[in-house]
């Protein structure tokens, strides 16, 4: 298996996952508006490059590889507050949306928990909603991770695809420390479990070797799970158990 391959049919394309058969690009975790709602709620002023960010490691990373696609799966959290849409949301949901649409062919956005209060926005732009989506030819299932409904289509699903957790790696070499977004594969239920790094640039994301997991489906141990680092590529460190 390529280092990049991280299950049959499914590529790792910088912080996307990448179908080549299905002409498919799934990433989410962007939490657009997310200065402004650390300004407001806890004082924490940030410059506003959250968005400039994701659209220029999208337009050079992920579609400057693939060219147009089929479909972009957006797996939750585009937006970042749980309540109202702020106006920093409403104006650039709208703008990432046209931005992504313009290279595909559909654009759907799996619910996620800060995804409660998106309607509006979908309805100004080419967003489809849904709560899961299944990709037939391979058996696989995007859902957020804030929680698992047992559909048909989980039921089928041999791979599931979450965000939610934001999962990130710690690598120390003596006492120099550096941390990295990162990929995580194991099992859950008997199924292959995959899990995105956030694709948010204000956080790198959780360690996931000693801080605690959000998602039901990562409440066991992870040391069996595998791991891919993100820097100029993924990098394949092995099992999670390993690392410490």
């Amino acid at each position: 298996m390529a280092e990049n391959e991280i299950a049959p049919g499914i590529e790792i394309l910088d912080l996307a996952l990448w179908l080549p058969g299905e002409r498919t690009l799934i990433f989410g975790d962007l939490h657009l508006g997310i200065e402004e709602a650390m300004n407001l709620r806890e004082g924490v002023l940030l410059p506003r490059k959250n968005f400039e960010d994701i659209k220029k490691r999208l337009k050079e990373k992920v579609f400057g590889v693939t060219g147009r696609v089929k479909r972009v799966i957006i797996n939750g959290d585009l937006k970042h507050e749980f309540g109202a849409i702020s106006k920093q949301e409403w104006k650039e949901v709208i703008q990432m949306v046209q931005f992504i649409a313009e290279r595909c062919d559909e654009v759907l956005l799996v619910k996620g928990n800060h995804d409660r209060i998106i309607g509006p926005l979908a309805g100004w732009s080419r967003l489809k909603l849904v709560d899961e989506f299944y990709i037939t030819d391979i058996h696989c299932l995007a859902l957020h991770g804030h929680e698992v409904k047992n559909s048909e289509s989980y039921k089928k699903a041999k791979i599931l695809v979450m965000c939610h957790d934001h999962p990130a790696i710690t690598i120390r070499e003596g006492a120099k420390a550096e941390t990295y977004k990162a990929f995580l594969k194991g099992t859950y239920n008997g199924k292959t479990l995959i899990v995105l790094p956030s694709l948010n640039s204000v956080r790198i994301g959780t360690n996931i070797a000693n801080e605690q997991t959000l998602s039901p489906m990562l409440k066991g141990s992870l040391k069996e799970f595998e791991v891919w680092a993100v820097e100029d590529k993924p990098y394949y460190f092995g099992k999670l158990g390993g690392l410490g």
